[in-house]
């Protein structure tokens, strides 16, 4: 991933996850401010192609893509960044039996950030919860999606 990092410091892009499939396959994630376009992706593509056959890193195909809309958040920046989107989390230790919430995401201006998610237990009532960085297994964004044109 490092070498991803380095080849891609003068492009507008975001390295979000590099992955090692099978078949020789090498998955690149990147995200940008206002979505990713495939001329993003054919430039990455073309940039890592020319690195890795310099540093002579083996894979048979690279793939170079969006992180689509359920993102991963993976660093603390995603969080500050994606405030107010409401997102899955899912915890390491449970808090009141549960690891999973989905709600609004909250971040303070302070640094380091102070997270929190709005969400509503499963009798309705609206609940907060604080979470550090260090609490997550894993988050993503889960926006919802209605393909019929109404807004929710």
């Amino acid at each position: 991933m490092t070498v991803a990092q380095q080849a891609l410091l003068g492009f507008d892009v975001e390295l979000v996850d590099v992955e090692r499939a099978p078949l020789g396959l090498l998955r690149v994630v990147i995200d940008r401010p206002g979505g990713v376009r495939i001329e993003d992706c054919e430039q990455v593509s073309r940039q890592l192609s020319h690195v890795f056959e310099v540093e002579n890193i083996d894979y048979k195909r690279l793939e170079v893509s969006s992180p689509g809309v359920d993102r991963p958040l993976r660093r603390l920046a995603d969080y500050v960044r994606f405030a107010g989107e409401r997102i899955e989390l899912r915890l390491r230790e449970p808090v009141d039996s549960r690891k999973t919430f989905t709600g609004i995401l909250r971040a303070s201006g302070d640094e380091p950030p102070v997270l929190s998610l709005d969400w509503e237990d499963p009798s309705g009532q609206p609940r907060t919860l604080p979470f550090s960085f260090d609490d997550v297994d894993r988050a993503r964004l889960d926006p919802v999606l209605d393909f019929k044109g109404k807004k929710r």
